[in-house]
This record gives structure tokens, C-alpha cells and sequence, in this order.
């Protein structure tokens, strides 16, 4: 059953009381991707953040904005646009841009990391509501706050599991008005080689990302932006004689938004899958034998980056995603299985080696175990 209080104090007496029964619940945003990750037990309470989703503060000057957790990120953006500011995170796949605070907890990055870092790099403040009840904040709403431990950072990815995320304090970018995409198609190795060129340039790409379906069609995309047109201009002349030198066709696009992707997922998919890996690993890992073996899969990953997404409509066996698990693994990478079908014995994350380590923040955090059983990143308890 799926609670959403209209007011804090109703959630907090809420919470109170769950804890006292020690009843099991998890916590969410919108709902919208409840089905993430390891399944959760139908029969257990989920409490959503919907009805909270007040803009607490903005500071315009300080490109700054304070809100609560259920805010829905399509609306955060369309408000920041109005004052030609935003928030610098991808979009997560699958339909439906779902809260910030999900995002946070869910702490996954794409392509714009190349230029702006993770989700958890733009939190400078969190309000959080402990399995108790206890209300907490850590940060503040000023950039250069660096007192106590970094509460913020540990939440981000906890997928509920430690605490309900209540309230965030954000850093802002200013819009800039010009962009422009080139892409890239030739030898991989090559791409790879151009890749790197570019990250020991002075080229200020927003995003650099790989996209395809393989094994064979991989392209590049470059995204500039900036201030001016002629900075744009600049930029891709630099980056078409580079690709020049290393024999890759390059063709440019319009881009208006840093934040589109040239690759939509239109429908519930299957598998869907999230690779983090070191981004000089991440081209070996599209020429492997267990990602080529994945046919009908869409990939796209974030080659400045490090990360990105693969899904698939239709299933695959569970051997060849294991096989791709164990190709991430061996290239020092991470790979977490967003959805997968029904039937499917593969968990959706392995244990980590800091799993002793996770457990006993868990046990400090959640001592009843309520929230999120069965989700806690890092500790496989699908096969435990």
C-alpha cells in the first residue's frame, strides 16, 4: 500500500508510529521506479514524497535553489529555465523524468559528468527523516560549506535504504544560450584515440557519449556549449581536424538542449542495465566478445565519462548479461541490473568488498531494518 501525507508533521507521525510497530516500509518519490533495482516486497508500505514538492528557496544571484524531495525534476527545470539557470544531472531512462529526491537516492550520472561531475556533486544540503522519525539536515545553502562529515554524498545511492530524503539544497548552472553536437563515425579504436586527445585538450565539451547498437554502429556524439556562437564555432572546427587526424567522418548537428539524448527509450525495456567503469576501459568493453554477443541491445555510455545505460525489449539469457558482468568486472567496473524479466536468477547488484562496512552503516542508520529490505547497494540479499 502506498501512503503519500500531505504535510511534514503527517509524515513524521507516520514514520513514528511504523517505527514503534518496527513495520517494514520503503521510501519513494513519484513511484515511478519502484520496480528498480532489487524487487521489493509487495506486501510492505511505501511512502512517497508526491504531496511535498515545494520550492523552499531560490537564490537567483547564488544559483542556488532549496526544495522538497517530491519535487518532479521536469518541473524543477522548466522553473530554473524561467530564470535561465539549471540543474546540470541527466535525465534517468525508462520513461518518465520521476523527483529529484528519487534521482538523488537513486544517485545514478550519464554523459554530463564529463563537464559538471556527478548528482551528488551539485547537493551542498539534504534534510532527511531517520527510520525513527528523526528529523536531520546535513550541508547548507551556501557552496563553500565543508564543516562535519559529508552526510549528503552517503545518501546519494542509498536507495532508501538508510533514511527518507525529505529536502535538498542544489547548485545551479546558468544556461548558456549556444550549443552545437558533432558526430563521429569510424574505426573504434580510432574514436578511442580521438576521445582521449580530446581530454587532454582545452576543448570544454558538455558531454562526450558512445551510442548504438553494436557491434558495429557505434558513433560518437560531442555536445559544446557556451556564452556565444562564435566560441561554439571555434570549438567544432578544433574538433572536426581532430577527427581529421585520426580518419573519422564528422557531421554536425543542431543541439538546443545539452540535456536531450539522441536515443529515447519509448518503452518499458526488458532488461535495462547501468555500467560504471573507468572511461579508458569503457572502449574495450564495447569491442568484447559478452557485449557483441548482446543481440538487439541499444547502448548508450558516456565515453568521458565512464558510465551509461544498455537495455533491450525483448529478454536475453541470463548467461550473456552474466557474461557481461564478469567483462565489467575484470575491466575494474560496476554493473547494476536497473530491470530485468521476470524469472531471471541474476541479482541485480553483487556484494561489494566494503559489504562489512555497508551492513554496519545500515545497522547504525536503520537499527529495525525497516526500510527498503532486501535493497542495500553493495549487499546482494537476492540470493543471500
Amino acid at each position: 500500500m502506498s501512503y503519500s501525507p500531505t504535510s511534514r508533521s503527517d509524515l513524521i507521525n507516520l514514520v513514528r508510529q511504523w517505527h514503534q510497530d518496527a513495520l517494514p516500509w520503503s521510501p519513494s518519490g513519484l513511484g515511478t521506479r519502484l520496480d528498480w533495482g532489487p524487487p521489493l516486497d509487495p506486501s510492505h508500505a511505501v511512502l512517497s514524497c508526491r504531496n511535498l514538492d515545494r520550492v523552499i528557496d531560490h537564490a537567483v544571484d547564488d544559483l542556488t535553489i532549496t526544495v522538497e524531495a517530491g519535487l518532479p525534476l521536469q518541473e524543477l527545470q522548466t522553473l530554473l529555465a524561467a530564470q535561465g539557470q539549471w540543474l546540470p544531472v541527466d535525465w534517468p531512462k525508462a520513461g518518465g523524468e520521476g523527483s529529484i529526491g528519487g534521482l538523488v537516492a537513486r544517485g545514478l550520472s550519464g554523459g554530463l559528468r564529463q563537464r559538471h561531475l556527478g548528482v551528488r556533486d551539485q547537493i551542498i544540503g539534504i534534510g532527511l527523516l531517520r527510520s525513527d522519525g528523526v528529523e536531520a539536515r546535513a550541508g547548507g545553502r551556501v557552496v563553500k560549506n565543508v564543516a562535519g562529515y559529508d552526510l549528503m554524498r552517503l545518501l546519494c545511492g542509498s536507495w532508501g535504504s538508510l533514511a527518507l530524503i525529505t529536502e535538498l539544497t542544489l547548485r545551479l548552472q546558468p544556461i548558456r544560450p549556444a550549443h552545437g553536437a558533432l558526430v563521429l563515425e569510424g574505426d573504434l579504436a580510432e574514436q578511442e584515440a580521438f576521445r582521449a586527445d580530446v581530454l587532454r585538450s582545452t576543448l570544454t565539451p558538455e558531454r562526450c557519449d558512445w551510442y548504438g547498437n553494436g557491434p558495429d554502429g557505434w558513433r560518437m556524439q560531442v555536445v559544446i556549449s557556451s556564452m556565444s556562437d562564435q566560441a561554439v564555432e571555434t570549438q567544432l572546427n578544433r574538433l572536426e581536424a581532430l577527427a581529421q587526424t585520426h580518419q573519422l567522418s564528422a557531421e554536425r548537428h543542431s543541439c538546443s538542449d545539452p540535456l536531450a539524448s539522441p536515443l529515447a527509450v519509448h518503452e518499458r525495456p526488458c532488461w535495462l542495465v547501468r555500467l560504471v567503469l573507468p572511461p579508458a576501459q569503457l572502449h574495450g568493453l564495447l569491442s568484447s566478445s559478452a557485449l557483441i554477443a548482446l543481440q538487439g541491445w541499444t547502448w548508450e555510455l558516456a565515453a568521458g565519462a565512464g558510465c551509461g545505460d544498455g537495455w533491450c525489449l525483448e529478454p536475453s539469457p541470463d548467461h550473456q548479461v552474466q557474461a557481461l558482468r564478469t567483462t565489467v568486472d575484470a575491466l575494474g567496473g560496476q554493473l547494476t541490473l536497473l530491470r530485468k524479466p521476470a524469472g531471471s536468477q541474476i541479482s541485480s547488484w553483487i556484494n561489494r568488498p566494503a559489504k562489512p562496512v555497508i551492513e554496519a552503516v545500515k545497522r547504525h542508520f536503520d537499527p529495525k531494518l525497516q526500510l527498503s529490505r532486501g535493497r542495500l547497494p553493495g549487499v546482494d540479499q537476492e540470493t543471500a
